[in-house]
């Protein structure tokens, strides 16, 4: 008898389909529906857990926040609990009659710390179990299931050992510190404040972004731009000198030129290039060009892992921006002549370029995300069909032909003042008609030739201030805690969901709030709020799944800086709690009553009801309403109907929104009348 572990019930159901060709019986062991089937003259029987069956947790007694102390929390060795009570009794039942166990789960390091838990939970049951194999697969179709089983593996105790030792460091840096700023703050209860190793660092990158936005000082510099004609064709052209920092210099050069009527081209430069497609998709790009298409980080991983789990896509979680030799492309085109992609497919097909593009990251364990199936028009909704088509599309892109195109510079002299202009066209878009995310950036020019006259129309000047700079994406986020070594591939989408969870960040892109302001302000100085640590940590991780340092050594290490950040913390313990205490009674603050100057802030009645009010009363009785879930933010902005401030509301499922905070507002009575 063979007993397979799968990570989930739907991937269990659709391998154990697979392996039997579709010849499977469904039982039940209490609620776990159980899978069987016979192969070979032999019972199969195949199970789905609901990932992580066991759970990581202090010992009884350390989970009281005043009473434990922090040396003392980060010394004891976590226990292990059974959260999944009636999985690990199915698969201890399921262990009785001695199978050959092989374990399914996803393969990476959470996937393998899973599976290495239900091995670990059956032996228990069963000592006399020796057979346990494991089977690897990057996407749940009928090759690479039968392929895997074909060709068992052992189980790889160094890469769950570095998902124990990321579940150990992460509990006890997370539990140690977010203590130590919740008491020194006096925010218990549901306001609790907290911060951790990855998670601070990262805030801090946004909260830094958003100083450099409100410090930055707006410098004014001026254009001179010249609208010039050939025949019915206008274009614009501007002074070679782009942007004048001295007033009195442009406004010279302009009024000795404003009245010129005619120019001559002096250069016409044309180059043409040809344009290299993207490279095949990571995890890390994957999640910012799904952000470019609306997507939170959380929400497209969710997406792509249930297109994963359909059998529609390869496995998600991967570094690799290389396709693997291994990989049928043919066959996978082959499906999709069969989809809507079939005209972009033919084309790839037949004029397709000989080898597929490549990024710079190789690795070993899963292959580019890249479509393998193709779904009837009714089993994906809508944002699975807008992911899945974004897989797709990026697929085929990376085996199109590069796109060709011609830049055109132009010098033009206008009174013996140079003026630039630039052009640019398609001549064969090949893989752009194919990865249509990109924005047409085509800037068309006349037909122009060296010593040409052309027909000046106007020529103004134009006064503009530097911008500051944007604010991070959740993809360019993942983007830069990538490069700073800031979690993993697994993990970067979840620490920024944390954030929002926390409210530390609100909206899209997302904005530190100011208890975000508080808690980095008080701990910016100190390693926590430092990629570097972290980066140490991962490397260290990276190290256990190689094999060459143990699980046993991080973790003490681990332990030993966590110390050494507490001990700093420690000392400035009450210098952290007044800039929270201060920040916090900051963030209450709303904006300015329209009625007295006042500050306006959040105050909670006798009900438990949340509202605005002034901090000038009894003198100034002025209230607002407030919705009784989600959070409000300040926005430094004021209704221009009504003066009122303009609060940013997110209640959960719903979008982030601008919102006067009048409800008699009559710009509210205007739209409600339109």
């Amino acid at each position: 008898m063979k007993l397979v572990i799968c990570e989930k019930n739907i991937a269990a159901r659709r391998i154990a389909y697979i392996l039997s060709d579709g010849k499977l019986k469904t039982r039940r062991l209490g609620n776990i529906p159980v899978y069987e089937f016979t192969k070979n003259d032999e019972v199969w029987e195949v199970v789905g857990l609901k990932g992580h069956i066991v759970n990581l947790d202090f010992p009884p007694g350390f989970n009281q926040w005043t009473k434990t102390s922090l040396y003392n929390l980060i010394d004891v060795e976590p226990c292990k609990k059974i959260q999944e009570k009636s999985i690990a009794s199915a698969i201890k039942t399921l262990s009785d009659k001695n199978p050959d166990i092989i374990v399914a789960t996803d393969f990476d390091r959470e996937g393998e710390l899973i599976g290495v838990e239900a091995v670990n939970l059956i032996k228990q049951q069963n000592p006399n179990i020796k057979n346990i194999t494991r089977a690897r697969f990057s996407a749940l179709t009928d090759y690479e299931v039968k392929n895997a089983f074909d060709k068992l593996v052992e189980v790889d105790y160094n890469l769950s050992n570095a998902g124990e030792a990321r579940q150990i460091i992460d509990l006890v840096w997370g539990a140690v510190l977010t203590r130590f700023i919740s008491l020194a703050s006096n925010q218990l209860g549901k306001d609790f404040l907290s911060i951790g190793r990855v998670q601070s660092p990262t805030l801090a990158i946004l909260v830094e972004r958003e100083k450099e936005i409100k410090s930055f000082v707006p410098k004014t510099f001026w254009q001179i731009v010249a609208t010039l004609k050939k025949e019915e064709e206008s274009f614009s052209a501007i002074h070679e000198e782009d942007k004048f920092w001295d007033e009195t210099k442009a406004k010279g050069i302009y009024e000795k030129i404003k009245d010129c009527k005619k120019g001559t081209v002096k250069e016409v430069k044309k180059t043409v290039k040809k344009e290299y497609p993207p490279p095949p998709f990571n995890t890390t790009s994957f999640l910012q060009s799904a952000s470019i298409l609306g997507f939170s980080a959380a929400n497209a991983m969710k997406i792509a892992e249930e297109l994963y789990m359909y059998g529609f896509i390869s496995y998600p979680r991967t570094d690799n921006t290389v396709y693997p030799r291994t990989l049928n492309i043919r066959s996978i085109l082959e499906k999709l002549l069969k989809s809507r992609f079939s005209k972009e497919t033919e084309e790839v097909m037949k004029n397709g370029r000989d080898v597929p593009t490549r990024g710079k990251i190789l690795s070993t364990d899963h292959p580019p995300i890249h479509p393998v199936n193709v779904p009837s028009d009714t089993h994906l909704n809508n944002e699975q069909q807008i992911i899945y088509e974004l897989v797709c599309r990026r697929f085929l892109t990376t085996l199109a032909k590069d796109a060709v195109s011609e830049s055109t510079d132009i010098s033009i002299e206008i009174d013996g003042e140079l003026f630039k202009a630039n052009g640019y066209r398609l001549i064969e878009a090949n893989w752009k008609k194919i990865y249509t995310y990109i924005r047409d950036k085509t800037k068309s020019l006349p037909d122009l030739k060296d010593g040409e006259e052309l027909a000046v129309s106007n020529i103004l000047l134009k006064k503009d201030q530097t911008k500051p700079p944007s604010r991070y994406t959740q993809g360019s986020l993942i983007v830069k805690m990538e490069q700073l070594s800031l979690g993993t591939k697994s993990t970067r989408h979840e620490i920024i969901s944390k954030l929002y969870g926390r409210r530390y960040v609100t909206g899209s892109p997302p904005v530190p709030t100011a208890t975000a302001f508080a808690v980095i302000d008080a701990i910016e100085n100190y390693r926590v709020a430092k990629p570097d640590m972290t980066a140490h940590l991962e490397k260290d991780m990276d190290e256990i799944a190689l094999g060459q340092k143990t699980l046993e050594n991080t973790v003490k290490e681990s332990r030993e800086m966590l110390t050494e950040v507490v001990n700093s913390l420690e000392k400035d313990k009450e210098s952290i709690k007044l800039k929270i205490k201060s920040a916090l009674r900051e963030e209450k603050v709303l904006g300015k009553c329209p009625k007295c100057g006042h500050d306006l802030i959040i105050r909670v009645s006798k009900t438990k009801k949340r509202f605005v009010g002034c901090t000038n009363y009894p003198n100034c009785n002025n209230t607002y309403s407030l919705p009784q879930s989600g959070s409000v933010v300040k926005t430094d902005k004021t209704c221009s109907k009504c003066d009122s401030p303009i609060v940013g509301v997110k209640i959960k499922d719903r979008n982030y929104w601008n919102m006067c905070l009048n409800s008699k507002c009559p710009g509210k009575k205007q739209n409600q009348t339109q």
